[in-house]
């Protein structure tokens, strides 16, 4: 069995998303040097180990005491991962790229992407497993849930509240003081004004629902 040394981060997912939080990882020093997939993948550009499925019986085992990170986009997918850690009692890791910005005053959990150039300010809290992508702007006091993705170029004004399981297009801008409910869809470029209660999807400027 190939063996590493300890503060590694082992991956799930290696394909497209997972290639920034590798950028990522790498920025701030750290190794990655594993990956599990269902398969192993042709296209290797980190010259990373394939370690098999997370599924495989000695799982726990390879990772030991090292860092495990779901490098997935999908918010369903990665919150089905981040149970998989929790019940395998595996640790967990922020990743953050070098280039982000992030108030000491901020709250940040578990398994939760800080993507290059984001920026969160005072007295921000956000819910695990969630990603903040390339360029997110997180205001003061905005409260972000769990298994949530803030797509890149977002803005969220001071005092935003996101819910969980939610999905904020690229480029939206989400005014001061408003809440988004769970498992909301925001299309790319809308501006939200306006509450928006769980399960639906809104689109445009300002956005209206569409579903």
């Amino acid at each position: 069995m190939l063996e590493f040394k300890a503060e590694n981060i082992f991956i799930l997912g290696y394909s497209g998303h997972s290639y920034v939080i590798i950028d990522s990882i790498l920025s701030g020093g750290k190794n990655c040097t594993g990956y599990f997939e269902q398969k192993k993948q042709d296209l290797n550009p980190y010259n990373l180990n394939y370690l098999g499925s997370e599924n495989i019986s000695n799982f726990k085992e390879i990772i030991g005491e090292n860092y495990v990170f779901p490098a997935v986009g999908s918010n369903k997918l990665r919150k089905k991962m981040i149970e998989y850690f929790e019940r395998c009692q595996l640790n967990q890791i922020v990743v953050s790229h070098q280039s982000s910005i992030i108030s000491p005053c901020s709250k940040i959990s578990n398994s939760t992407f800080i993507g290059p150039g984001s920026i969160l300010n005072s007295q921000c809290e956000i819910g695990k497993g969630s990603i903040i992508n390339s360029g997110a702007i997180i205001e003061h006091e905005c409260l972000v849930g769990n298994y949530t993705h803030i797509a890149p170029g977002v803005v969220l004004a001071g005092n935003v509240n996101i819910g969980n399981e939610t999905f904020i297009g690229a480029n939206s801008v989400v005014r001061q003081g408003q809440k988004i409910g769970n498992n909301v869809i925001i299309g790319a470029g809308s501006v939200v004004v306006c509450n928006i209660p769980d399960n639906e999807v809104w689109f445009g400027n300002p956005a209206k629902k569409i579903k």
